[in-house]
């Protein structure tokens, strides 16, 4: 399946259980991979014959910088946004990660992964 990619794309936004987490925000990144058909955009060139990753951008921004509590929400939220804005994906495939979460342990990051197929 032909698809295209956004990688490691970062926000400060205030997701958590936590009111600190609410109130102080943190660093996210996310993933996203939608597969859909785009031969058409392949010979034609044109901007109409594809998803425009840009708007795909602006709806992945735009869901982040909603609080909530749980990122499983945000990432849920993220690709009913997408489907609904482009029904010709086919496939999402999102990974929402939250860096340093803060519950007292040495970690990187805490994800959750999303595959969402028709």
């Amino acid at each position: 399946m032909n698809g295209i990619e956004l990688k490691n794309m970062t926000f400060h936004a205030f997701h958590g259980v936590s009111a600190q987490e609410r109130k102080v925000g943190t660093t996210y990144t996310v993933d996203l991979k939608f597969g859909f058909d785009f031969r058409q955009a392949i010979e034609t060139d044109h901007l109409n014959d594809t998803v425009n990753y840009a708007s795909v951008y602006a709806i992945v921004k735009e869901e982040m910088a909603i609080p909530s509590h749980l990122i499983e929400h945000v990432a849920g939220r993220i690709v009913r946004h997408i489907r609904s804005a482009f029904p010709q994906i086919e496939t999402i495939e999102i990974r929402l990660a939250k860096q340093n979460p803060p519950f007292g342990g040495d970690i990187r990051e805490a994800a959750v992964v999303i595959v969402d197929r028709l």
